[in-house]
């Protein structure tokens, strides 16, 4: 890498050590990919994956303490993924003991070196950093240094920033020396798309199973979808990016996209249309068919494929305050048509802590505990990603937690007849 006078005295020790160890570590990451220089970061906030503190990650947290010792504290303050915890999720005492005593039996100490690295706030936990409620919602063009797959492909895609998928450790490092290396997704070419993905379906696809077939499709490749414009229209109002955010998510899980574009919706697609297409880009057409066909793949991985659901979580990504409006709504109607007062499933939505705060004090949030619902911050995968979990039939509506855990897939529909009516599909 062609390195500045400045980045060069950093990397031979004028700023100590760990500082040098930091920048030693970048230059590496971007030889790896070919990078021929380093950029500022000037996203106003950081985000980092890791929020949990897990015991098996202890190497990782004595990396932080020597971060720390050698005084590299972040340039720039920053949220994280959601905590794992909270005792009003419905658990056993054995989860609880497994949870506490041995898997995140680091959480305490972790979360004392967040504070002290520059962690925005005691509310800053969550994968959805960029929700106007919690504050970390960079700008069009900014170089941000983040990891989180949901987090990252919408602030490149929705938002128009530029951010590779970093690992949970190298965005830290990027965040502390204020820089990263140029390659991928930062630069005009890494953004180019190589895939057309034409939707030619006869009603509004599922977010998160569109996601999925594209996501598996086109891998880590960057899509250039079209037909979406008679669901979503071509302004991102609230409802669109919602809708992004969900479908996002499942690209980056079911697949490693980091980046698509919306034809006529999102920034660059509405700004520079079909000259994203790289040269020679393939095509994948998605109608009903091959949604269903999608869908039919997936595995049931439960010990026994027809039990009962035991559990039930919404939101993975967090949830916005529209979402919880609207699924509260919904909840509601259906309790209603099928004569019950409360879920018939022990059910929890997860949304970002300053979300909930706002949310619990509308009229909307009491009806919402009425009906027996909990809400939550924590992270639905760090919850499931334990043995005990492997047991218990859980189902979700996101592909996200689908993927990385034995939690079943059902559409959004789905799961509210299922936990408004008792009745499994």
């Amino acid at each position: 890498m062609n390195l500045t006078q400045e980045q060069q005295a950093i990397l031979d020790g004028s700023k100590g050590e760990v500082m040098a160890r930091i920048m030693k570590t970048l230059v590496m990451y971007g030889d790896a990919f070919e990078a021929e220089r380093m950029v500022p970061v000037t996203g106003e906030y950081g985000h980092t994956v890791i929020s949990y503190g897990l015991k098996a990650l202890s190497a990782t947290f004595d990396l932080f303490d020597t971060i720390l010792e050698g005084d590299c504290a972040l340039g720039q303050k920053f949220t994280a993924d959601p905590r794992p915890l909270d005792k009003n999720v419905p658990s056993s005492l054995l989860e609880d003991i497994v949870f506490r005593k041995i898997m995140y039996s680091q959480q305490d100490r972790y979360e004392e070196q967040l504070k002290k690295l520059g962690i925005l706030s005691d509310d800053g936990f969550t994968c959805a950093a960029y929700l106007p409620e919690v504050g970390n919602t960079p700008g069009r063009g900014d170089v941000l240094s983040w990891a989180e797959s949901s987090a990252v492909v919408y602030a490149n895609s929705v938002l128009g920033a530029r951010c590779n998928r970093n690992s949970g450790i190298l965005e830290l490092m990027g965040s502390i020396a204020g820089m990263v290396p140029e390659f991928g997704l930062l630069t005009d070419e890494g953004r180019k798309a190589s895939w057309i993905v034409e939707v030619r379906c006869e009603k509004k696809p599922e977010a998160q199973l569109l996601g999925s077939a594209i996501g598996m499709k086109v891998m880590d490749a960057v899509p250039y979808v079209k037909g979406m414009e008679r669901w979503l229209g071509t302004e991102l109002t609230e409802e669109a990016c919602t809708y992004l955010k969900d479908f996002g998510a499942a690209t980056a899980s079911n697949g490693a996209v980091g980046l698509f574009h919306i034809e006529n919706l999102t920034p660059e697609a509405k700004d520079l249309g079909e000259s994203l297409i790289a040269e020679g880009a393939r095509v994948y057409v998605i109608d009903d068919a091959e949604l269903r066909r999608v869908r039919d793949s997936y595995p049931v991985i439960w010990k026994n494929p027809d039990a009962k659901p035991q559990l039930c979580f919404v939101g993975c990504p967090h949830m916005s305050m529209q979402q919880l409006r609207d699924w509260t709504d919904a909840v509601g109607e259906g309790l209603k048509k099928n004569g019950r007062d409360k879920v018939a499933v022990p059910t929890v939505f997860t949304a970002p802590t300053p979300v909930i705060r706002e949310f619990q004090q509308t009229m909307d949030g009491y009806r919402l505990k009425k009906y027996g619902v909990v809400l939550s911050y924590i992270c639905p995968l760090m919850y499931m990603n334990n043995p005990l979990c492997k047991k218990k039939a859980v189902i979700t509506s996101s592909n996200k937690l689908r993927t990385y855990t034995s939690a079943r897939y059902y559409t959004e529909p789905e799961i509210l007849d299922i936990i408004t009516g008792g009745r499994a599909l």
